[in-house]
């Protein structure tokens, strides 16, 4: 018999035993002691910049200990007269460093760095601010981004680059200089952020912060000649009650409608509802696709971050993406359609507003193809947050309050559509849609337990009427470029994908209160619970929304009108650029802008051929007074010779070019050349009239 021995240290005295901590910090943690931390975070890379964590160890002295493996026979202490002088003088450096507005910011309820304060008993700061104050970047229509509030942690570089693949906020300069920006310190609404909100998520001081667009609604709800009627997603409704004395996870949708009524919506709408529609939509495209073989897998299409994401870095995938609009877009084109006259009021005076988790559908809401006539189908997003706060802020007591319900028709919903809100979830809604349609019988069993979890990818295969279909549920940019990879290269078969960009889904986005693995699990119970609470669990058991497409939607899923309504294009991304650098620049006061792509990666790019070429035609042709010319930097390096060229407004698609070694590939550069230099003639003979 092989005796076990028990490997233990000694924190403060007592002994503890080494399991699978990955640092002494996790195991100080599980001892009960909460270390004081700031650039940690137990699903991120260990990064050990902050020194609050420190601890001393017998015989090595002063360790951070995010970053030290516990050994056994290690003797630490937590707290010594020395280590917490060290961290209140950490503390006051920062706050030295960080913009002191602390009633009127956003974090001011859940911020680290005023609860650290507190905690160590700091009272004046007796440093002074190193730098000037910067000004804010309001360029991205999801996010604020305030340089002066940073203290470095990197929480929202790594989750950015690591969680989400994406990389679109990093370290600047060093020494005294160092700060994190986008690239170039350009604008982050510029670049390829695709407005996901995780940096916002884990931001602990409020550097970076949801887009507040709290006072369009106030001004909405204060204006009597307007009808203002907001739809509810279904993740807020498990996320919102945390800041009122709920239980995490807990379905407080019967009391938020109460609350949004006492705060002057006209009517209140369940998401959930357009959720359902969601899934007669995508279902009968699934089965069109399936019958012919034809633009499979299918990926889902409710979360805007991951379209953006799909737009700007795999492009040719796009007519593999669902045509389906998200369920917020479905909503908005519904209600100004069906609304004004249901309820009496003009289209003009109509305003739809949305409570979203998320922070992207601020983006999606202002995107051009979603303004009809001039006026946006959905009129205002806010967050869970901003909501929460709102709430507050007319001292409504949301617990105390009786549930009441969403409006009809538009507030009825089955559980396929409030598990929207999970990863997996609109996996399983379809599902129960597709399984049952493909078989022609009631479903025995509603439950799809194979797409439920936190993992970043769960698979399955099904048997379906005598047809295996293979489905798989991601979450996380960074493993779905993993999947969609596998894809492109036959490793992975499958015929529909979910994709979500946030941890978890919706339940983790980034207008959600924060909150780590814990909450995380919580809120998915809750909505698998409220699933389980409704009438119906079955989509295409909600009667209300056959009856829309029986009045408003062509009879039936696929219609014309349906598809007017309900679907949507998307476009190629991917001349977002990294970074601009201007080459030549005209003086007339009309120009035509043109834009040609060097990756910043790749060595004797042809794009850099390509440019020098196009310099030497303006010159030639005397268009330099009416054309600016700008070298755009990109980290995506071109495989295969194309790059991304755009004249004025037009994208001259995947151009060949390559920097010439024969006779083919000379005769390529020359084709795709006569065409972009035709395209500048026609838009300059245009513009010179």
């Amino acid at each position: 018999m092989v005796e076990t021995i028990n490997k233990t240290l000694t924190v403060n005295g007592r002994e503890v035993s080494i399991e699978q901590e990955r640092n002494l910090l996790e195991l100080i943690r599980k001892a009960g002691i909460e270390i004081p931390t700031f650039c940690y975070h137990s699903e991120l890379s260990i990064y050990g910049a902050c020194r609050l964590c420190i601890v001393e160890v017998e015989g090595r002295g002063v360790v951070a200990s995010c970053s030290v493996k516990p050994e056994p026979g290690m003797v630490i202490q937590t707290e010594t007269k020395a280590i917490r002088n060290m961290r209140k003088i950490n503390i006051e450096l920062l706050l030295a460093n960080h913009k002191r507005e602390c009633p009127t910011c956003t974090r001011s309820e859940n911020c680290a760095l005023q609860d650290l304060a507190h905690r160590l008993g700091v009272q004046e700061v007796r440093f002074k601010a190193p730098r000037v104050e910067e000004p804010l970047d309001e360029s991205s229509p999801s996010l604020t981004r305030d340089p002066n509030k940073c203290v470095l942690c990197g929480d929202c570089v790594r989750v950015c680059a690591e969680i989400q693949g994406i990389g679109a906020i990093d370290f600047v300069s060093r020494g005294s200089k160092a700060k994190v920006a986008p690239a170039f310190e350009a604008g982050i609404g510029t670049l390829e952020c695709v407005n996901c909100g995780q940096c916002a998520a884990v931001c602990p001081t409020g550097a970076l912060i949801p887009k507040q667009d709290c006072e369009p609604v106030w001004e909405a709800l204060y204006d009597r000649s307007k009808t203002v009627v907001v739809q509810i997603a279904p993740a807020v409704r498990v996320a919102i009650g945390e800041s009122f004395g709920a239980q995490p996870g807990e379905n407080v949708a019967g009391r938020l409608v109460a609350a949004l009524r006492l705060m002057g919506f006209k009517h209140i709408y369940d998401t959930s509802f357009t959720a359902d529609m969601t899934i007669f939509e995508e279902a009968n495209e699934l089965f069109e696709r399936l019958q012919k073989g034809k633009n499979l897998p299918l990926f889902t299409s409710c979360c805007p971050a991951w379209v953006k994401y799909a737009e700007t870095y795999f492009p040719e995938m796009l007519p593999n993406v669902s045509s389906c609009r998200s369920p917020q877009a479905m909503f908005g084109s519904l209600a100004k359609k069906v609304l004004p006259e249901q309820l009496g009021c003009k289209r003009k005076d109509l305003v739809v507003v949305s409570v979203m988790p998320c922070t992207a559908k601020k983006f999606e809401a202002k995107l051009p193809k979603y303004i009809v006539d001039g006026e946006p189908e959905v009129d205002i997003v806010i967050s869970t947050s901003e909501l929460q706060r709102m709430i507050n802020s007319l001292g409504i007591k949301l617990m105390e309050l009786e549930p009441e319900a969403f409006d009809m028709p538009m507030g009825f919903a089955t559980g396929g559509g409030v598990i929207f809100g999970n990863s997996g979830g609109v996996m399983e809604a379809a599902l129960r849609y597709v399984v049952e349609k493909l078989e022609g019988k009631p479903l025995e069993k509603v439950d799809f337990k194979q797409v439920r979890g936190l993992q970043s990818l769960k698979e399955a295969s099904l048997n379906v009427a005598g047809q295996q279909i293979n489905v798989a549920v991601v979450h996380g940019l960074a493993a779905t470029k993993k999947l969609l990879l596998d894809i492109k290269s036959g490793k992975a078969d499958y015929h529909f994908v979910e994709v979500m960009a946030c941890p978890g889904g919706c339940i983790s986005g980034g207008g959600q209160p924060q909150g780590g693995e814990r909450l995380r699990r919580q809120r998915q119970q809750g909505l698998y619970h409220a699933d389980k609470t409704q009438q119906l669990q079955k989509p295409q058991d909600n009667y209300l929304v056959q009856r829309y497409y029986d009045e408003q939607l062509g009879g039936a899923p696929g219609s014309r009108q349906a598809h007017k309504l309900l679907h949507t294009e998307y476009q190629n991304r991917s001349q977002i650029f990294d970074a601009k650098l201007p080459i030549m620049r005209g003086s007339q006061e009309r120009r035509l802008p043109i834009t040609v792509t060097i990756c910043a990666k790749q060595d004797n790019c042809p794009g850099q051929l390509l440019l020098g070429m196009l310099s030497d035609y303006v010159k030639k042709n005397d268009y330099l007074p009416w054309v600016d010319l700008d070298a755009a930097f990109s980290s995506r390096q071109s495989k295969d010779g194309t790059i991304s060229v755009s004249v004025g407004e037009h994208m001259v698609e995947r151009s060949k070019f390559r920097n010439a070694q024969n006779t083919l590939e000379q005769l390529e550069n020359q084709a795709a050349f006569k065409k972009i230099t035709k395209l500048i003639d026609q838009q300059l003979a245009a513009l010179r009239q």
